[in-house]
């Protein structure tokens, strides 16, 4: 039996078991298996590694995207350069990570982008946040971090900082953080809202719930919306590929 899994902590609103139980049953892979994996601290990961000896690959969610690195034999280059890790493979002895997200978003992305969607409002400076920069940066879009707190570093600034004119500016606006998943859907990331046009782009990596306040308050002022399905779908679909050692993007 192949053993598949997801590693973070909690693990209650993730879609990747149902996602994979599903792949199976519909094409007949009845020697794999998948099941989540909640650690509630890192360090756990060894002891998993050693309790699952069929292990053929694991997916990486919220919060141990940055942390597990130190535990693999190697990364990618890509995944590297964005510190943080979403898929494993075992290879025999070894263990290698990868950052599928960035694909993910990339595909699910570019199909919506306009001439005026040319600097972006980043919302988060996680894990996910460094994939979606990573992925900025590819395809020639400016971007502005923004966090919770001011940081003393080029290109962040605070919710507190964001003025109509940054409105105006960004078009696109990226929302990395938690704010707003089930079961705090009351929550939102604290933008002037009102300064929002039919020329913004809203993209939320949430899924689940369909439409955040985030969205709502974009399709109110009739922007454009996308939250973070079909990223999902792409990104689990690479990492199937990964884990069976196939050709990947």
């Amino acid at each position: 039996m192949k053993q598949f899994g997801l590693i973070g902590y909690p693990l209650g609103h993730s879609f990747s078991k149902k996602y994979f139980d599903d792949k199976f049953s519909k094409e007949h892979l009845d020697d794999c298996n998948f099941e989540l994996y909640p650690l509630a601290q890192i360090q756990a990961y060894e002891s998993l590694i050693k309790a699952e000896p069929n292990l053929a690959g694991l997916a990486v969610t919220i919060p141990y995207k940055e942390k597990v690195i130190p535990f693999l034999t190697k990364i990618t280059d890509a995944a590297k350069e964005i510190g943080a890790v979403n898929c494993i493979q075992f290879d025999n002895d070894e263990t290698i990570g990868y950052n599928t997200d960035v694909i993910g978003f990339e595909k699910s992305l570019l199909p919506l982008l306009q001439a005026h969607h040319t600097n972006a409002l980043l919302l988060g400076t996680g894990g996910a946040s460094k994939a979606v920069q990573y992925v900025l940066k590819k395809i020639g879009i400016e971007f502005l971090l923004v966090s919770r707190n001011k940081v003393e570093r080029e290109h962040i600034i605070a919710y507190n900082e964001i003025d109509e004119a940054k409105m105006q500016l960004h078009a696109l606006i990226i929302n990395c953080t938690p704010l707003g998943m089930s079961p705090n859907e009351d929550a939102m990331p604290a933008l002037p809202y009102q300064y929002l046009t039919t020329k913004h782009l809203l993209y939320d990596l949430i899924y689940k719930p369909e439409k955040t306040k985030f969205l709502q308050a974009g399709e109110q002022h009739g922007a454009k919306i996308k939250n973070g399905f079909e990223m999902l779908i792409i990104q689990a679909e690479e990492n199937w590929k990964i884990w069976n050692m196939e050709n990947i993007d």
